[in-house]
């Protein structure tokens, strides 16, 4: 065999075992290098907590150091740039609520990202029913009682919530679409001044993800959850369904997105590390004193529960006529 003919064998050997080393690659699940937990809100709140439970579980199950790092700003959008901006390299996951995926798409008329376009749902992590509630002192002890009032005094009818353009909101909205009064809504800048309003006596009712202990103290009057069943931590409370509203309807949760060019193998992995984690007893016990319930939705599920989600909101929304710009 010639020198050239040898040459040529050689070259071919290299670009076959370049290619198959490449699809080695590209199949690998392997996670390479410190993954990071984005956090769109500050230390302490509900995603913060769930970055932290389950960040020592990953690393052990990834082989990897897990870090949590927090973007707070702008509702969790902020954090969702972040991820956007990042390689689609494993690495980084974000930890984030329903909004920023499901109701800051359909208020904002311009978004730095696009949901569907830049991110794969990977898995959701927990859930939690919202609540309407009036002040331990109102006359209404009752969904029933609260809306006979509401529809007895429509120009007097309003809810409170911690945040505009908030699934809170629209949760209101959603009520007042069934039991036909247009509700005035009134936004509060966080959870403390709208417990306090409603505790006072200032506004009738308020919808919110209401600490437990105000509602085992006696201090405030849980009426009806959001959940299609009744929440295991609250198992007194019944939802909304039950109480002849079928469509007041729509639980809040926490999921993780990864970038959507992260090789599938990879996003597999994580999805299966991150459902294992929130599935451990200690995990549970910890988010459930959190007032969270432990769920663990693999990427396929949670993709599907996220198209339901939108298609749910949507209607009310453009109902609303609220726009976040």
């Amino acid at each position: 065999m010639s020198l050239s003919v040898l040459k040529k064998v050689f070259l071919s050997l290299c670009t076959v075992a370049s290619v198959l080393g490449t699809a080695a690659a590209q199949t690998s699940d392997r996670v390479s290098g410190p993954v990071k937990l984005l956090v769109g809100f500050p230390a302490g709140g509900a995603g913060d907590i769930i970055a932290r439970v389950v960040a020592d579980k990953l690393s052990t199950s990834l082989g990897a150091t897990v870090i949590v790092e927090n973007k707070p700003g702008a509702g969790g959008r902020i954090a969702a740039e972040v991820l956007k901006n990042a390689p689609a390299d494993g690495n980084t996951v974000l930890i984030t609520p329903l909004a920023p995926m499901v109701i800051a798409p359909l208020t904002f008329r311009k978004l730095s990202y696009h949901p569907e376009a830049d991110f794969v749902p990977v898995a959701q992590l927990v859930k939690f029913p919202l609540s309407i509630a009036t002040g331990a002192n109102s006359p209404y002890r009752t969904l029933a009682e609260l809306v006979a009032w509401l529809k007895a005094n429509p120009t007097r009818a309003t809810f409170g919530t911690s945040a505009a353009g908030s699934q809170l909101h629209f949760l209101g909205v959603m009520l007042g679409q069934a039991i036909k009064v247009e509700m005035t809504h009134v936004p509060y800048q966080g959870g403390a001044p709208l417990v306090t309003d409603l505790i006072g006596g200032q506004i009738p009712a308020a919808i919110d993800q209401f600490p437990v202990e105000l509602y085992k103290a006696g201090k405030i009057r849980l009426l009806a959850t959001s959940g299609a069943t009744r929440s295991p931590i609250t198992p007194d409370v019944p939802t909304f369904k039950e109480q002849g509203f079928p469509g007041v309807e729509g639980e809040a949760w926490f999921g993780a997105y990864m970038h959507a060019k992260t090789p599938a193998p990879i996003v597999q992995r994580i999805s299966e590390a991150l459902v294992n984690a929130v599935r451990q007893p200690d995990v549970k016990e910890k988010l459930a004193l959190a007032g969270l319930e432990a769920t663990g939705l693999k990427a396929p599920e949670f993709a599907a529960l996220v198209t339901a989600d939108r298609a749910r909101w949507k209607p009310v929304i453009e109902a609303s006529g609220f726009r976040g710009d």
